[in-house]
């Protein structure tokens, strides 16, 4: 570490040259050999240190622990399940470092205007970058929740980091079966910048859970305006952009309702699965030896050799559910030796039909199972699921062409 490095602490206030601007912020840290600062509007930009000045350092003083929000015990009762991402989070003006909120009252004071909706229990299930979620803790996550609903709780919100946050959602309505409703909510941009979306999601999230659903669902930005938030169903949702705050979109199902916002009324579709239409149930068991490979032109078959040991796969195939006809010897010995193989499609839209081409045709005789229009990913999940749950080989390939939480819709979207 160079001298100029070493000379900042992290919370210092800096003087930095931005070209031929000035700017003030708080050090946060060395990345690269460059400042990270925290600007004032809550950007972070990165700076030669050559180019940085210190101002001042803030005393070390531990910032104090928010007030005891008073909670209205007449207002129903929700759980909010805590697996990490920045939808709670809150920013230290001190050390300019974006933290995660696990307790009730954290969280009640970094999205003011929950405590009128719900009385809120907060649970810390885990701290982690969504990438790093596994089907171990989609176990624990389901087992969380199923416990919860059991000793009383009339909604479940669950905060989730959005890469993986679709998956999650998929995994939960295979495990657990509710009667209430269990929200996913996320943020894609965090609380410290002016833009960030995790006031509204959680504000709409909030009301989504003690509304008249029953089911599992994704509660995420409408569009690019603040007016609303769709309410996705739980195995038909996909993250579609990076970054922009209406990334969560319907597949093969419109959304199954909206918040509008900021009044924060809820409207539901017929389609809408409704709160005591089913009883509490946990099947939380899964076969992790599944996996999903997605077909590309030129791809040799010799890929399928590294997924030896596998329980199952699922393909995501060209159009209508092709892979390349050289394929075919290769999956035919996969599922002779016990091996289930279930074809989707790389398409947004549409459903897997392989009785139209020969190659269709071909992957159906080896013994390969249509996917029908579920989403490659949905069907992993799926597919991890009944290899945990079926009784026998037979019924597990029955259980994949069913259509069990909406995961299948017989009527395509045009």
């Amino acid at each position: 570490m160079s001298t100029q490095e070493s000379a900042f602490e992290t919370g210092d206030q800096v003087r930095c040259t931005v070209g031929a601007a000035q700017a003030e912020g708080s050090f946060i840290t060395s990345r690269d050999g460059m400042a990270v600062i925290k600007l004032g509007s809550g950007y972070n930009i990165g700076v030669p240190f050559g180019d940085c000045s210190f101002i001042s350092r803030p005393g070390t003083q531990e910032a104090p622990e928010p007030a005891e929000v008073t909670q209205n015990q007449q207002l129903p009762p929700v759980t909010i399940v805590s697996t990490g991402g920045t939808i709670a989070s809150r920013i230290d003006y001190r050390t300019g470092a974006v933290t995660s909120q696990f307790r009730a009252t954290d969280i009640l004071h970094a999205i003011p205007g929950l405590s009128s909706i719900a009385r809120f229990r907060a649970i810390q299930l885990c701290n982690i970058l969504s990438e790093n979620m596994t089907p171990v803790i989609w176990q624990q996550l389901a087992r969380a929740i199923h416990d919860e609903i059991k000793d009383g709780a009339t909604g479940i919100i669950v905060t989730h980091g959005t890469d993986t946050m679709a998956y999650s959602a998929a995994a939960v309505s295979f495990m657990v079966q509710t009667p209430v409703p269990i929200v996913f909510v996320g943020s894609q941009r965090s609380a410290d910048r002016p833009s960030s979306d995790n006031l509204m999601n959680g504000l709409c999230a909030a009301k989504a859970a003690v509304s008249d659903l029953g089911e599992v669902v994704v509660v995420m930005h409408a569009n690019t305006s603040d007016d609303a938030c769709a309410i996705h169903r739980g195995t038909r949702v996909r993250k579609m952009h990076t970054s922009r705050r209406d990334a969560f979109q319907s597949h093969g199902l419109l959304p199954i309702g909206t918040v509008s916002y900021p009044d924060l009324s809820v409207s539901l579709t017929d389609d809408a699965i409704l709160r005591g239409s089913r009883t509490l149930a946990l099947a939380d068991r899964l076969e992790e030896r599944c996996g999903l490979i997605y077909y590309y032109p030129g791809m040799d078959p010799e890929i399928l050799s590294a997924y030896t040991g596998y329980k199952g796969i699922i393909l995501a195939g060209t159009g209508l559910g092709h892979v390349s006809s050289r394929f075919i010897q290769r999956l035919a010995n996969l599922i002779n030796n016990g091996v289930i193989v279930v074809m989707t499609s790389q398409c947004l839209h549409g459903r897997v039909c392989d009785r139209v081409y020969d190659t269709g045709r071909d992957l159906l005789s080896c013994g390969v199972i249509e996917g029908e229009d579920m989403l490659p990913e949905v069907a992993l999940v799926k597919l991890m699921w009944v290899l945990g749950n079926a009784s026998s080989p037979e019924n597990a390939r029955e259980m994949l062409t069913q259509n069990l939480v909406g995961e299948i819709d017989r009527r395509s979207l045009q």
